[in-house]
């Protein structure tokens, strides 16, 4: 029998959403919350504003942008922007993930755009940028979640584009810094870097983004938790923190928390050090590992928060590919019962692999001490198929 390693990471949580909380966080940093007590009330109001305001000055984002706290996650804000702003012009969409994927579909099948060009790349793999067209309207996720991808920069953004950007960040923001003058509307959630709570999405609009939502109203009918204007003009309110229906104000008082935490470390370009610190600890392991390698070769690409690794033993590649993700199941199940390793199976929809979440909350010593652990973990579930398969 292949022998343990003797150390654990301190923290196991290495789930790519909702993601771990921040180091040495506990209930205690919840004390403050305004429980029991409305969010239209001036103490809610201002709780409210606070997370804008913290995201506004942490992130670097300019003031004529508005930023607004939306329901339903990242989702939620990605979709309300696409069904209230999308049909002015041609659209592009950019696909290098799974959720990519179903904006695309969201944007072809049920709001059912006339002109729409798919871009579309595989797992690991970006598309040709260079053939992206920003005259037109264009939607893409800036860090692929499911695919370990991001976009290298923003340069193929024009600075003079007759569309608007729409951004999907929900696993970037925090762990890259954003070229917001590229940037026309721009999702994320408290889940993800943060470490926050789910269900609670950030929206932030640029001035032209604005300027469409007062200029353009598409045939479409729009839910209420969809609407930004009132007779035609931007809804004001829902910028300074009077959400569309009842966020959950101990949620609101985590995020504040993570927040404090991100101002404390030295804020965004401390955040994206930490991320950079710890792909480089995975990068290290398989650099030196026979077994493995990344699923995203190009390192210009290679995103810092979703590390995604695939198996790179000739002996998996034989495997038939309903082989391959019962292996990793039983590779990665004797870590969960350790308590080395939660969650860090690959998506779904993903080649069959592992997902490594390396955001700012976990500590780059955790991954290096979970790399022998993935080494015993490997030979351990291989050492169990019979010799005629190895």
């Amino acid at each position: 029998m292949l022998q343990k390693p003797s150390q654990k990471p301190n923290n196991p949580n290495f789930s790519s959403g909702p993601c771990s909380k921040r180091p040495n966080w506990s209930l205690d940093a919840l004390s403050g919350a305004l429980l029991g007590r409305s969010h239209r009330a001036a103490p809610g109001k201002a709780k409210l504003k606070e997370v804008i305001e913290l995201h506004r000055s942490l992130l670097g984002i300019p003031a004529d942008y508005y930023i607004a706290i939306v329901p339903a996650s990242d989702t939620g804000a990605i979709e309300m922007a696409l069904w209230s702003m999308l049909g002015a012009r041609g659209v592009n969409t950019i696909v290098t993930d799974s959720f990519s994927g179903d904006w695309a579909k969201d944007i072809q099948d049920h709001l059912k755009c006339d002109d729409v060009v798919v871009h579309k790349a595989s797992y690991g793999e970006m598309v040709d940028l260079s053939a992206v067209d920003t005259d037109r309207d264009t939607v893409f996720v800036y860090n692929g979640t499911t695919a370990g991808t991001r976009m290298p920069n923003l340069d193929w953004v024009k600075a003079a584009r007759a569309g608007l950007t729409f951004c999907d960040a929900t696993s970037a923001v925090f762990a890259y810094e954003m070229d917001w003058s590229k940037l026309d509307v721009t999702t994320w959630s408290w889940q993800k870097v943060l470490g926050g709570e789910a269900a609670h999405g950030m929206l932030v609009l640029s001035p032209r983004a604005v300027e469409r939502l007062e200029s353009y109203t598409p045939e479409r009918p729009l839910p209420k938790i969809f609407r930004m204007t009132k007779g035609g003009k931007i809804n004001e309110g829902l910028f300074v923190g009077e959400t569309l229906n009842t966020p959950s104000m101990l949620a609101v008082e985590d995020c504040l928390d993570a927040l404090r935490w991100v101002d404390s470390l030295g804020g965004v370009k401390a955040s994206v050090a930490r991320c950079d610190a710890n792909l480089k600890a995975i990068a290290d392991w398989v650099e030196k590992t026979d077994w493995v390698d990344f699923l995203t070769a190009d390192a210009h690409i290679r995103s810092s928060t979703s590390i995604t690794l695939k198996i790179s033993d000739p002996w998996f590649d034989a495997l038939g590919e309903d082989e391959k993700m019962p292996f990793i199941t039983k590779m990665i199940k004797p870590l969960d019962s350790e308590g080395v390793a939660y969650d860090i199976k690959s998506y779904r929809a993903a080649p069959a692999g592992l997902r490594i979440w390396g955001g700012t909350t976990i500590e780059s010593s955790d991954l290096v001490m979970l790399t022998p652990w993935l080494d015993w973990a490997y030979k351990s579930a291989k050492s169990t198929y019979s010799t005629a398969t190895l």
